[in-house]
């Protein structure tokens, strides 16, 4: 059975397969539905449709269309929304705000256009925009920010949008609005033109096709006016009788400021029942300036600002006016000086409170003139002025200072100093020395400048001793300047002398550079030098001779010939030492201690006696202790050529020897000291005295005294001081210094020559001022046995002072209490 019904079947299906291939039917239009409108806006809407059958044929366009009358088709507007079956969305655009449309799906295949169901819809309606108000903020006097934000604009387009504000509620863009531009969205507004310290109501406002719409309301005060915020500066420029402060206005409180300035009293707070001034209107800085004050009073003062609110008031600050004082001024650098002439003035910068009756300089040779000395006179009143000093003396320092007289007194400016020009010594050189014989030659000068005075000597000078001087041999060969010729005569043969041309005016005598030269040898007659003087005593010394030619025969005599004349011969004293050699030793006895000898070598021969360089012999002299003093002459003057160090004077009164500082310093009577209190320094530099062990007159070894500062004077015009610079309270000279300093015992670049054979340690001194030591290797002091009290200060007393670092000689005048080294000079 169920074979049969299987075979049955299949019977069927190939019948029903055959009558299908043989009977194909043509398509039909589609099938679909039309989908539910949403998504409604004022001009969009969102639907579609659903294909269910093709129709037998592709679907080659889909979509919907839609009109505001019944049964829309293609032919209207319409989407097209791709091709095929099945669901399809389409969105509508372009549509009119509150509007019925009427919609249909379509679908497009070979067979035609098939549409689905109607639809309709309503497109939204348009309304007012909604929006709301910002809070106000930036409130001032008379103006404010506020603002909205549209958050919907209705439907339409927002045209024109800001805010309203009236002094009532509920204000309308009939009362006072703002303009700011259109659309949704959040905007600023400023209100302005407000009047102070008032309520305002203020909405926000936007305007669309349907009407205009308005914001929540807020309300706010405007500020009101108050009076001006202001401090008052800080008082400046005080004077006698004036002085300037002045305000800064910070805030005109909210009213314009129509007067400003500052109040000033002698009492505190003042107000507009003082003295005032009046500085122009408006806010900020502003200056004042206060006249008609009293000298040295105390006055308060406070800023003052004025609005139609009244007054304001800054802090108060109080200041005292400056008292009549004397004048206030500097003096004018000197300039144009002369031998005779100066130019100075002054500047007056402040009256001091009283009218300058009489200005000028007063000048003096001793410090801080004043006007009771030399004066000039010129004029009245402040500023600069000129003054010309005449009749001044050459080479002179002087102190000059402006002064200044109003009702207070005399006022004088800041010192200053100046020398006049100096008579200075001739500038000159020396001749080369030309027609040399055993016994004379020719020499000469020229002298480019007399040194402001005329020139009354003039010649060579010269020695067998280098830096010979007018006290050694000299021609005189006239005056004025320009060239000369000398001769030199009465020479020794064989010899080397040094020549150097002088010329001498009212400020000393000038020497050209040094030349030297060897006259001629005598045939027959020996040729030697004499040796350096050595172990100088006080009553002997060692010298001797060196033999550099015997003339051609035998010596039969040599040694040394001395005499307290020039050029020595064997008719003087003389030394006979033993023969054979060519060098030998003299032993020079019999001496006078501290006396000039002049000693010459010789040496004779059987043709006759020759003689060597002449030296210069100083003796040497002891203290009552026995300590013995090389000595040397400078100029005409002995002197010792090492400091003092003997403890009791020549009447073998013993001298206390203070160490302590404070001991030292209240001393009144005679001390001495050691440099820093050791021993060997007393071997090396000698004793340091007060002045009062100076005074007694009996340090020195008899026959002999602490120099004066005259003999002092006259020892440095022979080593070149100008005599026009003698009396200058300074450094005077140029290298006399470094003649006097010895050739160690200074620190590094301090030794001198010694070209003097004064032989000046660098020993260095007792302060007066605290007794320490100070000053070993960096300087050294002389007393002179003068005082100042020709001048008015009795307690001080001249010395003269060498340093490291300075090539000249310093005078000046210090306590009577200092520790200071002695030299001696012979009576």
């Amino acid at each position: 059975m169920k074979k049969t019904h299987i075979l049955q079947l299949s019977t069927i299906l190939i019948i029903s397969s055959l009558l299908v291939s043989g009977c194909k039917k043509d398509p039909t239009p589609p099938v679909l539905s039309t989908t539910a409108v949403s998504e409604i806006t004022f001009t969009t809407a969102k639907t579609g449709g659903k294909i269910t059958s093709t129709g037998g044929a592709l679907v080659t366009a889909r979509g919907i269309c839609w009109s505001t009358t019944q049964n829309p088709t293609t032919a209207g507007i319409h989407t097209t929304d791709g091709v095929g079956s099945g669901s399809f969305d389409s969105n509508l655009t372009g549509l009119t705000a509150g509007t019925i449309y009427y919609v249909r799906a379509y679908a497009t295949n070979s067979a035609g256009t098939a549409y689905g169901n109607q639809v309709s819809f309503t497109t939204t309606e348009i309304t007012i925009a909604t929006l709301t108000t910002a809070v106000v903020t930036e409130i001032t006097l008379n103006s404010a920010k506020s603002g909205g934000d549209v958050t919907n604009d209705g439907g339409a387009p927002v045209t024109a949008r800001g805010i309203c504000w009236n002094t009532l509620e509920n204000p309308t863009v009939d009362n006072s609005k703002t303009a700011d531009g259109d659309g949704t969205g959040s905007f600023v507004s400023n209100m302005t033109e407000l009047t102070p310290g008032t309520t305002y109501y203020v909405r926000a406002y936007a305007t669309n096709s349907a009407g205009t719409a308005y914001g929540n309301q807020v309300s706010f005060a405007s500020t009101a006016i108050s009076v001006p915020a202001l401090t008052t500066s800080e008082i400046s420029e005080v004077t006698i009788t004036t002085a300037k402060s002045g305000g800064n206005i910070s805030s005109d409180g909210g009213g314009a400021v129509t007067a400003r300035g500052v109040y000033w009293s002698t009492s505190e707070n003042p107000t507009t029942a003082n003295s005032f001034t009046v500085n122009g209107a408006g806010t900020g800085l502003f200056e004042s300036n206060m006249t008609e004050l009293t000298p040295g009073t105390t006055y308060y003062v406070r800023a003052y600002a004025i609005n139609v609110a009244g007054t304001g008031y800054g802090n108060q600050v109080s200041f005292t006016t400056t008292a009549v004082v004397a004048p206030a001024l500097t003096t004018t650098t000197v300039t144009g000086i002369t031998n005779t002439t100066a130019q100075s003035g002054g500047n007056i910068t402040i009256d001091g409170g009283s009218p300058v009756t009489a200005r000028g300089v007063a000048w003096s040779t001793t410090e801080n003139p004043i006007i009771t000395g030399d004066t000039t006179v010129n004029g009245s009143g402040t500023g600069g002025f000129i003054s010309q000093l005449t009749e001044l003396t050459p080479g002179t320092t002087y102190y000059v200072r402006a002064y200044a007289t109003n009702s207070a007194g005399t006022a004088y400016g800041t010192e200053i100093s100046f020398t006049t020009t100096a008579i200075v010594i001739p500038t000159l050189t020396t001749a080369a020395v030309t027609s040399i014989t055993s016994e004379t030659a020719t020499s000469g000068g020229n002298i480019t400048a007399n040194g402001g005075s005329p020139v009354t000597a003039r010649g060579v000078v010269w020695s067998t001793t280098e830096n010979p001087t007018t006290t050694n041999s000299s021609t005189a060969s006239g005056t004025g300047t320009g060239s000369f010729v000398s001769n030199l005569t009465g020479l020794a043969a064989g010899t080397t002398y040094y020549v150097r041309s002088y010329a001498t005016n009212a400020a000393g005598t000038a020497y050209g550079n040094q030349v030297s030269f060897t006259t001629a040898v005598i045939p027959g007659v020996p040729v030697l030098t004499t040796t350096a003087l050595t172990v100088v005593m006080p009553t002997s010394a060692t010298s001797g001779g060196s033999i550099s030619n015997n003339g051609g025969s035998a010596i039969i005599a040599n040694g040394v010939c001395w005499s307290t004349s020039e050029n020595p011969t064997t008719d003087d004293n003389v030394t006979t030492d033993a023969l054979g050699s060519a060098t030998f030793v003299s032993n020079i006895t019999g001496l006078t201690p501290g006396t000039v000898y002049y000693i010459r070598a010789y040496a004779s021969n059987s043709t006759g006696t020759g003689y060597g360089n002449q030296l210069i012999l100083t003796t040497s002299i002891t203290d009552i202790e026995g300590n013995i003093y090389r000595t040397v002459l400078i100029g005409t003057q002995i002197w010792t050529a090492q400091n003092l160090k003997t403890v009791k004077l020549n009447d073998n009164t013993d001298i206390p020897n203070v160490t302590g500082n404070a001991e030292w310093m209240a001393m009144t009577t005679m001390a001495y000291s050691v440099y820093s209190n050791s021993a060997p320094n007393k071997d090396a530099y000698g004793a340091l005295y007060n002045w009062h062990t100076v005074n007694t007159g009996r340090l020195c070894p008899a026959g002999w005294h602490v120099p004066t500062d005259a003999e002092y004077n006259t020892m440095e015009i022979h080593l070149g001081i100008p005599a026009a610079d003698i009396n200058i309270y300074n450094f005077r000279g140029t290298d006399q210094g470094t003649q006097l300093k010895a050739t160690t015992t200074w620190n590094a670049g301090g030794n001198g020559t010694n070209s003097s054979g004064f032989n000046a340690l660098a020993g260095g001194y007792r302060q007066w001022t605290t007794g320490q030591f100070w000053g070993l290797g960096i300087n050294t002091y002389f007393w002179t046995s003068t005082d100042d009290a020709a001048n008015g200060h009795p307690t001080v007393a001249w010395y003269r002072r060498l340093d490291n670092t300075d090539t000249r000689i310093y005078k000046a005048t210090t306590e009577k209490t200092g520790g200071k080294y002695v030299r001696c000079v012979k009576d």
